[in-house]
């Protein structure tokens, strides 16, 4: 039997998706205490409680989670060392005595997907199974919300995807999904969620609905593997980020982000938002 007044506990609040889900527990009148690596920087929302919650701080984190009922774990921030910061996070909670982890895992993760973060996502998972916490998995494909991001300054996305398709999902759909879950764990725990939008696109297809919505022309240019790495190694980034950016392109080519699932209208009971939709809510109603 769920708990007369359950207790919740929010990661990544400060950040997009985690932020969404905070407001909407909030908005619901739920209580929740925000987990912050600098609590100042959380939302303020009524009934919110900001509270230290570093990934890497182990007794914070006990601390802040004690004998917490629905606790919800975004991923960390990418880095090298980002699977020891998810395993402290979920040492602490299984110490902690969490009733029951949501963890935004990531589309197909597997030892060896395509999308070299999709691993560390996989071994998360692993050590959470191995926790003893009861858990359910959200793996959420490619963000819809990101699309305008990958368009260059030349209105080109580039990028080795060939002709594959990624099912990208809306952030507040992610969101929807994750609350509906909190809210009613217990016929979730030991799911696993592949959560994706109601299509699969080629960048192509991104590339004229970008066009559509924003009224600037935005095309996709194939590239090859070799090219790819060339065209970014002038960031300077660490061989693991190239090696992370260039994937994602990659994984889309060879089918891995394609399938499209049921899995948000039977988390929140309404459609997955379809790309231009959520380009067209971004952007908000025409001047007038």
């Amino acid at each position: 039997m769920a708990p007369a007044h359950a207790t919740y506990a929010i990661t990544g609040a400060t950040g997009r998706l985690g932020g969404r889900i905070a407001r909407r527990l909030a908005d619901a009148g739920i209580e929740q205490t925000l987990l912050a690596r600098t609590p100042a920087r959380a939302p303020r929302l009524a009934g919110a409680t900001p509270a230290p919650g570093a990934y890497d701080d182990h007794e914070a984190l006990v601390r802040a989670l004690r004998e917490t009922d629905r606790v919800l774990m975004v991923s960390a921030a990418e880095s090298p060392d980002r699977l020891h910061a998810h395993r402290t996070f979920v040492d602490a909670a299984a110490e902690a005595g969490v009733a029951h982890l949501v963890y935004i895992s990531f589309y197909a993760a597997a030892p060896e997907a395509t999308f070299t973060l999709a691993r560390d996502h996989w071994h998360t998972e692993q050590h959470i199974r191995a926790s003893g916490i009861p858990f359910t998995f959200l793996r959420d494909n490619l963000y819809a919300d990101f699309m305008p991001a990958l368009v260059g300054a030349d209105g080109a996305i580039r990028g080795p995807a060939g002709d594959g398709r990624a099912a990208v999902v809306a952030q507040d759909d992610i969101a929807d999904a994750a609350v509906a879950v909190l809210r009613g764990p217990h016929p979730h725990a030991g799911r696993t969620y592949e959560l994706t939008g109601p299509e699969a696109l080629t960048l192509t297809d991104v590339a004229r609905i970008l066009t559509a919505v924003g009224g600037r022309p935005v095309s996709y240019v194939p590239e090859t593997i070799e090219e790819a790495y060339a065209s970014r190694a002038a960031f300077g980034a660490a061989d693991w980020q190239l090696d992370a950016w260039v994937s994602t392109y990659t994984a889309i080519a060879d089918g891995s982000l394609a399938t499209v699932t049921t899995a948000i209208p039977d988390l929140t009971g309404h459609p997955a938002a379809p790309l231009e939709q959520v380009l067209r809510t971004a952007s908000g109603p025409p001047a007038g």
